[in-house]
């Protein structure tokens, strides 16, 4: 006779709200939900009684999103880190037999798990805490001299210790994963899950355009790649004069020294709805992205679902949907001429990139919506349920 694996109740809790929304209705749409706890709005509609948001954090910090330079408002959310944590200690604790929190953000539902034998999970939006940081810092000191990391180092402490605590931690990529393994975190820990995308926005392209344009979408700063990648256009350039680039996020100030060389020589757009980014994606050879540290982005995903090719680096987390050569090409990112080699193949041959487009939609949609998402998590909890030991 076999047991039933126990239904899985699930608390995410975060400040902001991360991808944590889109899970926590992929969990509500199978009675999985025991709560969402954020700061931010409830914009995917969560029945009330599983919603909280945190007022006081969310007012802390409406000031700096408003009026304040981002680098300005990364440090406020520590800053005002004191704000989340006294509000969720206030909280009455659900029936919850599963603790999902952002890295850096599990301490305090880790304690109260600890109480009640809930399973605690750890939900990665980046690489391990000492990739995140080298990774990072290395870039600030080739290209941005005396600029630091603007994380505090108590939180890239907490980081260490609630990966250290967790029963799970979820990765969202293989270069996520890898990190983990090489910072001593057990394979047994470790499950790989990409992030999930809304199909009934991203839909695919029609045709490959016939004016080859570029497409990354990112803040603009030395972690994400683009002093490499707008080196990489500069060569695309030379050869193929009426190429465009078109770069959808804004800028962190560790930029400041490579943004001036680069005036003028692509579109930019501080920030695009989803809707809007979805037509951009829809007229655009390829989605691009170098990055040199991400948890997994999702913009992979939703480029993907447009039916593009990617270019992306290892880095990127892209490795985990994108095989190289099939749905796109893995860019080596800190190399200029192989970006640029990309994306001139892509941008010249139109029946590879119609077919490597093709492929990544079927990768990248088909089984991977949110729901999908949440649903192997819900799957990976269940099993993990049945054989944890009892408080």
């Amino acid at each position: 006779m076999t047991t039933k694996s126990p239904s899985a109740k699930v608390l995410l809790a975060t400040p902001g709200a991360w991808h944590l929304r889109q899970t926590a209705k992929a969990f509500e749409a199978r009675g999985a939900l025991a709560g969402l706890w954020i700061s931010d709005k409830n914009s995917t509609d969560i029945s009330a009684e599983k919603f909280r948001r945190c007022s006081p954090y969310h007012l802390a910090m409406k000031p700096f999103y408003q009026f304040a330079p981002q680098i300005w408002i990364e440090r406020a959310a520590y800053f005002n880190f004191p704000f989340w944590r006294g509000w969720l200690n206030r909280q009455p604790w659900p029936k919850a037999n599963v603790i999902q929190a952002t890295m850096g953000f599990a301490t305090e539902p880790f304690d109260r798990a600890e109480k009640t034998g809930a399973l605690k999970v750890v939900d990665c939006q980046n690489s391990h805490p000492t990739s995140y940081f080298g990774y990072w810092q290395r870039e600030c000191d080739l290209w941005c001299p005396g600029e630091k990391v603007p994380i505090p180092r108590w939180m890239f402490a907490r980081m260490n210790r609630e990966l250290e605590r967790a029963n799970l931690v979820l990765c969202p990529s293989l270069f996520v994963r890898d990190t983990m393994l090489a910072n001593g975190i057990p394979t047994d820990k470790c499950l790989v899950n990409p992030f999930g995308v809304n199909t009934d926005i991203f839909k695919p392209r029609n045709s490959v355009p016939a004016r080859p344009k570029f497409v990354a979408i990112g803040t603009i700063c030395v972690r994400k790649g683009f002093q490499y990648l707008f080196r990489a256009f500069e060569i695309v350039k030379k050869q193929i004069p009426e190429a465009e680039l078109v770069v959808v996020g804004d800028e962190k100030i560790d930029f400041r020294r490579e943004r001036p060389k680069w005036a003028g020589t692509f579109t930019h757009f501080p920030s695009l709805s989803h809707p809007e980014l979805a037509a951009l994606l829809q007229t655009s050879t390829a989605f691009v992205f170098p990055s040199m540290e991400e948890g997994f982005a999702r913009v992979i995903s939703e480029a993907m679902a447009s039916g593009l090719p990617i270019l992306a680096s290892y880095e990127s987390g892209a490795t985990t949907l994108v095989q190289d050569g099939v749905e796109g090409f893995i860019v080596r990112g800190r190399d200029p001429q192989h970006i640029a080699d990309a994306m001139l193949r892509v941008a010249t041959d139109r029946a590879l990139n119609q077919k490597m487009g093709a492929a990544a939609r079927l990768k990248g949609a088909e089984k991977n919506t949110w729901q999908d998402y949440g649903d192997r998590l819900l799957a990976e909890y269940a099993q993990r349920l049945q054989t944890k030991p009892a408080a």
